[in-house]
């Protein structure tokens, strides 16, 4: 789609004009065009997909039962390793179609400098007639192993641009819209949640916040008069008004901005396992799960989907490897790590506390005096969404703003004022903070993003954008072209199997959402 709007700059990769901007549920590290090594690659796509989303999973561990939720969560991330090698091959393939062009332009160029001008259209028609329909043979037959190299960012927008028609290109934005919005309800209503937990107590201000076996409602006093609920709707009510005029505006963090909250997330990470852990050696561990409970497994579904989240900003994290040889092998140690780690910081968390102590937001179960004695520690675990969350609003705000221009905008129209710096913002900020205002259940939030908005994004776009790159290539190069990057599950079976089970999450979330609906 040639006329895609640029999008503003946000830490893992700054957009380009005619791309479209992946966000991530958690922005730590700016990743530019600059060579990476195969490992610093590593790290950056482990910091991508391990993000906020992670601290909603220990409680839905516990819901689920542990046994449901180690096989869930294991094939779930095989699931997302299929699709993210899907997304690579389908970048590898668009990056062949460039390059190709670019030296049908060039032989155009060298043609007209030796050609009349009345000859020019005839040569530009014949060119294009053969990039459009004749297999490439001469290209494959001289070998050029340099064909299929990713060496250029193709965003994901760019690529559906490119494999998909008109309508797969708007259903696509669609998609990452809705992802969008659900990100910026999570956020809007994490930040105030939290602030709510850690300021209000049944009896009031209480430095030791959610005490071992308090049971808060929304109607239990906060402050004198104010009760819970008005305590996190006023915390919202600043939250808005100081985060959102950024979506009438562009907005950049800064790379150091970046580095400080990473280091705080991979601090307060670190704190909360070992903090489980000793307690567990010390035979306090509180926690009792049970080895299965179907009614937790949607939201422990969604929950999965949303913290193996990473198909959408694999351009800008593959793309400046030096070295893509071993990609493939790389991308599935990380996907090890991360399956490691996820383990560990639910399996500490469901057998340190009890199930029902819990809470949506992991860090706040630790800003209780009986588990961390030192202040400091309870009160930095019991923000640190805040400070982490906070960064990130305004970015994906505008990120989702010019989502929406890109999906409205006709070649070489221009917006009115109005609609441009009013409406665009106005359509982008109010809808999450409605949401935030009528719930702060953040499992329910990430579950049902990542079951719906979520599963579009990591399987099923992924399978189609494989698939039809496959036929483009096959089209544009000959039958006998081999692309270096393909993935290893390169049977059409993978592509079926991908979709069938998207479907059938789609199936399986809205049935269970009925029934429940239904029984309540």
């Amino acid at each position: 789609m040639s006329g895609l709007v640029s999008l503003s700059c946000h830490v893992w990769d700054c957009v380009t004009a005619h791309s479209l901007l992946g966000i991530s549920k958690d922005m730590s590290i700016e990743i530019t065009q600059v060579p990476a090594s195969s490992y610093v690659g590593l790290v950056y796509m482990f910091n991508l997909i391990v993000g906020t989303g992670a601290l909603t999973m220990p409680k839905a561990f516990a819901t689920a039962g542990w046994l449901v939720s180690l096989v869930l969560l294991v094939f779930l991330g095989f699931m997302s390793f299929v699709t993210t090698t899907f997304v690579v091959e389908a970048m590898a393939a668009a990056n062949a179609q460039l390059r190709w062009k670019r030296m049908e332009n060039h032989q155009q160029e060298e043609d007209d400098d030796s050609s009349s001008a009345s000859d020019s259209d005839v040569l530009i028609q014949n060119n294009y007639e053969r990039a459009e329909k004749r297999p490439i043979l001469s290209v494959q037959r001289r070998g050029s192993p340099n064909l299929f190299e990713i060496t250029d960012r193709v965003e994901m927008g760019q690529m559906a641009s490119m494999f998909f028609n008109k309508v797969g290109v708007n259903l696509f934005y669609f998609c990452i819209i809705i992802y969008l919005y659900g990100d910026l309800a999570i956020y809007a209503a994490a930040v105030p949640f939290s602030l709510m937990q850690v300021t209000c107590s049944a009896l009031g201000n209480d430095s030791c916040g959610v005490e071992a076996d308090a049971k808060y409602n929304d109607t239990d006093l906060c402050w004198g008069p104010l009760r819970r609920v008005d305590a996190y709707r006023i915390y919202l009510a600043v939250f808005t008004l100081l985060l959102g005029p950024f979506t009438f505006f562009d907005v950049q963090k800064t790379k150091y901005l970046q580095i400080l909250t990473s280091l705080m997330r991979w601090i307060a990470f670190a704190i909360m396992i070992v903090l489980a852990l000793v307690r567990i050696g010390q035979g306090r561990g509180e926690g009792h799960p049970p080895l299965a409970d179907l009614s937790g497994v949607r939201n422990l579904f969604g929950v999965c989907v949303y913290s193996f989240m990473c198909q959408h900003s694999l351009p800008s994290l593959v793309t400046p490897v030096s070295s893509k040889r071993h990609l493939t092998r790389l991308v599935f140690l990380d996907y090890v790590l991360i399956l490691a780690f996820y383990g560990l910081l639910s399996f500490t968390a469901i057998f340190c506390f009890r199930g029902d102590s819990l809470l949506d937001m992991y860090t706040l179960n630790f800003a209780r005096c009986d588990v961390v004695g030192l202040a400091a520690v309870r009160f930095f675990l019991g923000l640190f969404p805040v400070f982490t969350i906070s960064t990130n609003f305004p970015i994906i705000a505008v990120t989702l703003r010019n989502n929406w221009k890109t999906l409205f905008h006709r070649e070489g129209g221009t917006y009115p004022w109005v609609v441009d710096r009013v409406v665009f913002p106005t359509i982008t900020l109010l809808p999450p903070v409605l949401v935030a205002f009528c719930t702060h259940d953040l499992e329910s939030l990430v579950g049902i993003t990542g079951a719906y908005a979520g599963t579009g994004i990591q399987y099923i776009i992924p399978a189609f954008l494989v698939y039809l790159c496959r036929k483009d290539t096959q089209l544009a190069f000959g039958y006998g072209t081999v692309n270096k990057h393909r993935s290893p599950f390169r049977h059409t079976f993978w592509v079926g199997f991908v979709l069938l089970w998207a479907f059938s999450c789609f199936f399986f979330v809205t049935a269970n959402i009925v029934l429940s609906e239904t029984k309540l």
